[in-house]
């Protein structure tokens, strides 16, 4: 979520569907669940599944590569991007190809590129805007540890403003433990993939520019916003960078719907906004630039500005997007975001809705130090009376099929042809471990037509909240 203004303010052919979706043909025959395994859960699993790999899979691998390393010294890039992985050239049970080749890495991610770019990033994204409030800095090295050491997971999401929810006394930490294990993990700076966020408006946020409120997306103010966060994280450049949230009026975070009265008379400019990512761009301090919380209206005026002007296109989208929130991404911003159209990826935030849809929040005794409860107000809409009854209803799916509600909403996101990444937060490595582990997981058809079926039932609860019921026994 990120702002915390209670602080600061179809019928085709399995084929088609395995296509579509981008994932393994559904093989196996465990009720609801495909292992894909050949994809494997981190170093072990990766060897021995690449003795299967076939002699055109690393060929095709090997292309992949050189392809992007070419268009990197095309670009004259001085940070030399190296990526790497195998095209998976796996055969089912039966012997059957897969519908589809999955690109992966040597740890089990499924990898894309980011939108139109030339970035590689795995489908599954490290979020942090836990540390520093809800982790302590040990807590946080404790994770990226166990994230990038162990598991291979090498892309992660900050954002000037973390952790949340905001306010002066803690903002900058979330970086600057990155910062701290940056300095003593070894991992070299150029096998990490760091994405960051820059404030959009906001008239609450005082501490964040040294001119006072309010933060904009202006030349001046994004251009100290990086130069903070480079300082913080103790790094020489930001791979990715995204505006939080729009510079003009929109509705955010559940708010009440888009009304033109609440319109301001100034804004800052798409041109001027892309003016400013050109000139941190050609002088080396971030690599690509998208967009949170934007609407179809915002990336296709991005687009357009771009392409008249000749500057830098927006890559990437980071909105909401889960189970109990699905409508407003897919009704439009879905089609305007498609390969075909303007090819903005979606990297996908609050998959599991704040928490909520791991069901933790459907029993009596709720987990102690659950961040709904420590933050009295903040993302109350996930914990109304409908999300609660359509959380209720895909834990109870789930159960049904042998999956925790944390695999079936991850497993769910992952599966989706409009996501390239979803963005996991946790504050344990318990919980770390259960959300990287429900990435190695095929929905079947059987389990998807049920989310489905409890999805025309309950479609974005959110955006119309009733009262939150009484807890209720598990």
């Amino acid at each position: 979520d990120g702002l915390a203004f209670s602080a600061a303010a179809g019928s085709a052919s399995p084929a088609r569907r395995a296509a579509r979706e981008g994932g393994l043909p559904r093989q196996g025959t465990r009720a609801g669940l495909v292992s894909s395994a050949g994809l494997g859960g981190g170093a072990a699993s990766s060897s021995s599944s690449s003795a299967s790999h076939s002699a055109a899979g690393f060929v095709a691998c090997a292309a992949l590569g050189a392809t992007t390393a070419a268009a990197s010294a095309a670009r004259g890039r001085r940070w030399g991007r190296r990526h790497g992985g195998r095209v998976a050239s796996m055969r089912g049970a039966a012997g059957v190809r897969p519908a589809v080749a999955l690109a992966a890495s040597k740890d089990g991610f499924r990898m894309r590129n980011l939108g139109s770019s030339d970035l590689i990033v795995p489908d599954v994204c490290l979020g942090t805007m836990t540390w520093g409030k809800q982790n302590t800095e040990e807590e946080a090295h404790l994770q990226l540890d166990y994230a990038v050491k162990e598991r291979g997971l090498k892309f992660m999401d900050t954002a000037e403003m973390y952790p949340v929810p905001t306010e002066a006394d803690t903002q900058g930490r979330t970086d600057r433990y990155i910062g701290s294990w940056l300095k003593k993990s070894g991992v070299p700076r150029e096998e990490l993939i760091l994405a960051s966020k820059v404030c959009g408006y906001n008239e609450r946020i005082n501490w964040v520019r040294e001119a006072g409120a309010p933060t904009r997306v202006t030349k001046a103010q994004v251009r100290e916003s990086v130069e903070k966060s480079l300082a913080r994280l103790g790094v020489e450049y930001i791979d990715l960078l995204q505006i939080h949230w729009p510079d003009r009026y929109v509705s955010l975070f559940g708010a009440e719907s888009y009304d033109e009265a609440n319109q301001r008379e100034e804004n800052v400019s798409f041109e001027e906004q892309l003016e400013a990512f050109d000139e941190l761009r050609k002088e080396g301090l971030v690599r690509h630039f998208g967009v949170s919380n934007e609407t179809s209206f915002g990336v296709m005026s991005f687009i357009r500005a771009a392409e008249a002007k000749g500057l830098p296109r927006i890559v990437s989208i980071q909105n909401s997007y889960s189970l109990l929130v699905r409508t407003a991404y897919e009704t439009d911003l879905a089609e305007v975001c498609s390969s075909r159209h303007t090819n903005v990826g979606l990297l996908a935030y609050s998959p599991l809705a704040g928490g909520v849809l791991s069901g933790k929040y459907l029993t009596e005794v709720v987990p102690p130090g659950a961040r709904l409860n420590l933050f009295p107000g903040f993302m109350d809409r996930y914990r109304n009376s409908a999300s609660q009854d359509a959380t209720r209803e895909y834990a109870a799916l789930a159960k049904a099929h042998g999956l925790t509600p944390t695999q079936l909403a991850l497993a769910w996101c992952r599966q989706r042809w409009c996501v390239t990444s979803s963005i996991i937060g946790a504050t344990s490595v318990e919980h770390l471990k259960e959300n990287i582990d429900a990435f190695q997981l095929e929905l079947s058809e059987e389990l998807l037509e049920g989310i489905q079926l409890i999805y025309k039932r309950y479609r974005d609860p959110t955006i119309n909240p009733a009262p939150k019921k009484e807890p209720v026994k598990a």
